[in-house]
């Protein structure tokens, strides 16, 4: 039987498929640990001949939910992650995230992918910089300043994911670390939480216009969550330090893929 006959997708081979799910077990790995899963497995959806982009994305966003959620709920049981704090930003992350996925289908990605990178820049270089940065946490009270600056960082980072996605849960480690006070490892188990919610935003315009590839989506998701449930023991187990190497690992592959992007496909292709 033949790929074409399982998935109903014209032109997908039994290597590109195998390659799909081993890059879908390697993004929830790294989504678990810092984010930026989207790095690994949106590019390898691109290869399946004829498939858009909007529904590459949005079979993206299907199996990443999975593993997104599988290492949240890991991070909750293993290091007691507190909520009620990061609720509200989950929230205005879930309405940026549709907002974003709306314009998603309108708005071309090279406009924002250059201003992305620049921030990608001066985050990795910042943490790179501070080596004690991120590596205990900060027991700050909540203030009331806090609260609506933790509602932008959930709409302006929620709407990047629903318009892009790579790079979502580094953002969002960075924002806690840095503006809350958090460690990275704890910063990452919130992170999860509020990526749940963008990948909900996201899905809730993808669905009813009919983007998702279920049958694909699926099988993904299954990979996704075993690499989701991985990467959170591993990072739990591994600690700060571990997670801290991580960020930066995966924000440099990030940077170097958004700048071919932007500007090597021009140069070079």
């Amino acid at each position: 039987m033949d790929p074409y006959s399982l998935f109903g997708i014209e032109g997908i081979t039994w290597t590109v498929l195998i390659l799909i799910v081993l890059a879908a077990f390697a993004a929830g790995w790294v989504d678990a640990v810092i984010g930026g899963g989207g790095l690994v497995q949106l590019p390898v959806l691109l290869l399946i001949p004829g498939i858009s982009p909007i529904s590459a994305l949005a079979t993206n966003k299907f199996a990443s939910i999975f593993g997104t959620t599988t290492s949240a709920i890991t991070y909750r049981r293993r290091t007691r992650t507190e909520l009620r704090s990061i609720l509200p930003m989950a929230a205005a992350a879930l309405i940026g995230s549709a907002a974003g996925a709306a314009l998603a289908a309108l708005l071309p990605v090279a406009v924002i992918k250059p201003i992305v990178v620049v921030a990608l820049v001066a985050v990795a270089a910042f943490t790179a910089a501070r080596p004690d940065l991120g590596r205990t946490a900060v027991h700050v009270p909540v203030r009331a300043h806090q609260v609506p600056i933790g509602l932008a960082i959930g709409v302006v980072i929620g709407g990047y994911d629903g318009l892009i996605g790579p790079g979502t849960g580094a953002f969002l480690v960075f924002a806690l670390v840095g503006l809350l006070g958090l460690d990275f490892l704890q910063a990452s188990a919130k992170a999860k939480v509020v990526n749940v919610a963008t990948n909900l935003g996201a899905l809730a315009y993808f669905v009813p216009h009919g983007w998702v590839l279920w049958r694909l989506g699926l099988l993904l998701a299954a990979a996704n969550l075993a690499g989701g449930y991985l990467g959170a023991r591993t990072a739990i187990s591994r600690g700060s330090s571990f997670v801290r190497a991580a960020f930066l690992v995966v924000s440099g592959a990030l940077i170097a893929k958004l700048c071919w992007d932007t500007w090597g496909v021009a140069l070079f292709g």
